[in-house]
């Protein structure tokens, strides 16, 4: 007698799965106010790079740990700097530029977004199939970022270059999705996660000092421990330790649902708001924060198996 094949359990039930999943949304969703607060003390690409280089030096120090060596062939490197240039190059630097003339609530809320792109090129690249269930997931998904994203503009209107802040946002997007899906695919599967991490954040750094010393000239350091203290998390928190359980996420789920923590993170902004600076939640934003919530558990519903292997 053949054994009985019992319901496939939720994906959010999985600990392998939930685990991360809550760790990086919480972690992120305290990044965007530390972000802002760094704008006003340096040039956003030196504040990118001295980010980046702390990063940098933790991903290899847990790189080391595991014991593998630091040697990859050179398609390996090929495929670390392009996730370099489109995660810790284009993207960082894009969102601290919207940051100038958006909130970052909105801009945290926007990002929420990249379950589509995500799912789009995953299909394309991937051969990552877009369900039913997933299509009606993002669907609630993206009306509770859009109210999210109505309430945000109704309590802090942007007061600079609102269509320069959001093109900023979109082709963040677009670069991150791009990342996104190289990591997915079973070029990058072959390799170890954290090696591939390390030498991404080492190419994107390049990238960021360059790009900085063009742009602002030499390095300013500021004598703020706060900034510095924003930094150290940034890098430490927000880079050496949710990117690895993010990307682990990507491996784990494909590109697309992965994405669904960005629907939560604006979320666990709020709440923390809530806790620490006295937050009132409008009846828009707890409905969009529901929206959010409900969409995301209906995309990962299910999500038992491995994604399928990605054809690059």
């Amino acid at each position: 007698m053949s054994a009985r094949i019992g319901p496939r359990r939720h994906a959010l039930l999985q600990p392998r799965v939930a685990v991360p999943f809550v760790l990086v949304a919480l972690i992120w969703g305290a990044t965007w106010l530390v972000i802002k607060d760094q704008l006003a003390a340096a040039p956003p690409s030196w504040s990118v790079t001295y980010r980046m280089a702390i990063a940098t030096t933790g991903m290899f120090l847990l790189a080391a740990r595991a014991r593998r060596g630091f040697t990859m062939t050179a398609s390996g490197h090929l495929l670390a700097v392009f996730i370099g240039l489109f995660q810790f190059f284009l993207n960082f630097n894009l969102v601290y530029r919207a940051e100038l003339h958006l909130t970052s609530g909105l801009v945290a809320v926007l990002f929420g977004l990249l379950m589509v792109p995500n799912a789009i090129l995953g299909l394309l690249f991937l051969g990552e199939a877009i369900t039913r269930r997933f299509l009606l997931g993002t669907l609630l998904g993206v009306g509770g970022i859009a109210l999210l994203l109505v309430h945000e503009a109704n309590e802090a209107p942007p007061a600079g270059q609102v269509g320069l802040g959001v093109l900023f946002v979109l082709m963040a997007l677009l670069s991150t999705s791009a990342a996104n899906v190289l990591q997915a695919t079973e070029t990058a599967r072959r390799r170890p996660l954290l090696l591939l991490l390390a030498w991404s954040m080492l190419w994107g750094t390049l990238a960021d000092a360059a790009f900085a010393w063009s742009m602002s000239g030499p390095p300013v350091f500021p004598d703020s421990a706060r900034y510095w203290g924003g930094i150290v998390y940034l890098a430490l928190a927000g880079s050496v330790v949710a990117f690895p359980l993010y990307f682990s996420l990507i491996r784990e789920l494909g590109p697309g649902r992965a994405a669904y923590n960005g629907a939560v993170v604006p979320v666990v902004a709020m709440a923390l708001s809530t806790m620490f600076e006295d937050y009132r939640w409008s009846a828009l934003a707890a409905s969009g924060g529901v929206l959010a919530l409900l969409g995301m558990v209906i995309a990962l519903r299910g999500r038992e198996a491995p994604m399928r292997q990605g054809r690059l």
